[in-house]
């Protein structure tokens, strides 16, 4: 059933399943909370407490908000683990793995451990060398004409790049509800003020996380010509013994849609020593 909060004057939406310890999950740009339709009920049943969110101007969340970046995201993210009762583990993906890192920052008695899914997280630079990378060259060239242009069709071909091999069952479905909801109005902006808000906020937030962080990478992703580089410099960022990088082998820029099995196996093997307990 969804739910809905106020928050910085628009309202966000959410549903929350199970018993336990809270863990929130948060998608990316351009998505909703249905990019964890395989992952929460797994985490439903290995006993936790699950809140998937539609962030700003996605979803079934309201559409006019007065900013897109990480750090508001990030104020949202904290008053929805205040309104459930956290502290809570923070699953962010993409756009939102930055987030994820500044609410940790920000107020580290809230949330007790950070999983980040492909997160952008740090600023970005692209070298000459990067370009020679085929799916780094196809995604880019695809995210800038879908932000650029607010053009569902490219959007929708970024994803193909986005899921190389790998597709879930439901597919078909899954980018038809992709392309509906971009086509609502107000929600191709909200895409493009996402892609727009640099990442340089996160990065700076990076040194002063308190809590455990998990950093998951595919091998494929096209939005970095080396998705481990990337994964070990989030690390390496991080305050010395609290990052952890995992590899998933064939997946690309949605490791939690390709391969849900394994990105619950890592966040529960992550979770095991009871970091997510409060």
């Amino acid at each position: 059933m969804t739910e809905y909060l106020a928050v910085d004057g628009g309202t966000i939406a959410y549903e929350v399943a199970g018993s336990g310890p809270l863990i929130v999950l948060a998608h990316g740009m351009g998505d909703s909370r249905a990019a964890y339709r395989a992952v929460m009920p797994r985490l439903v049943a290995a006993g936790h407490r699950v809140a998937a969110v539609d962030l700003r101007g996605c979803g079934e969340s309201s559409i006019e908000w007065p900013s897109w970046s990480r750090t508001a995201i990030a104020g949202d993210l904290l008053a929805l683990v205040r309104h459930l009762g956290g502290p809570a583990v923070l699953v962010g993906h993409s756009a939102s793995g930055g987030a994820a890192t500044i609410a940790a920052a920000q107020e580290p008695s809230l949330i007790t451990a950070v999983v980040e899914l492909a997160p952008f997280t740090r600023g970005q630079t692209v070298r000459v060398g990067d370009l020679r990378v085929k799916r780094f060259r196809q995604g880019m060239l695809r995210l800038l004409g879908a932000g650029l242009l607010g053009s569902v069709p490219l959007w929708r071909s970024y994803l193909d790049v986005a899921y190389p091999g790998v597709k879930p069952a439901d597919w078909a479905d899954r980018l038809d509800r992709v392309d509906s909801l971009l086509r609502e109005p107000g929600r191709m902006k909200a895409l493009q003020g996402m892609g727009r808000s640099t990442p340089t906020d996160a990065g700076a937030r990076l040194a002063g996380v308190r809590c455990p962080v998990l950093v998951v990478m595919g091998t494929l992703d096209p939005d970095w010509a080396d998705p481990h580089a990337e994964g070990s410099a989030i690390v390496d960022a991080l305050p010395s013994g609290l990052g952890r990088l995992e590899m998933i082998e064939g997946a690309g820029h949605y490791p939690h849609d390709q391969f849900p099995d394994q990105v619950v196996s890592l966040v529960l093997a992550f979770l095991r020593p009871g970091v997510a307990r409060a």
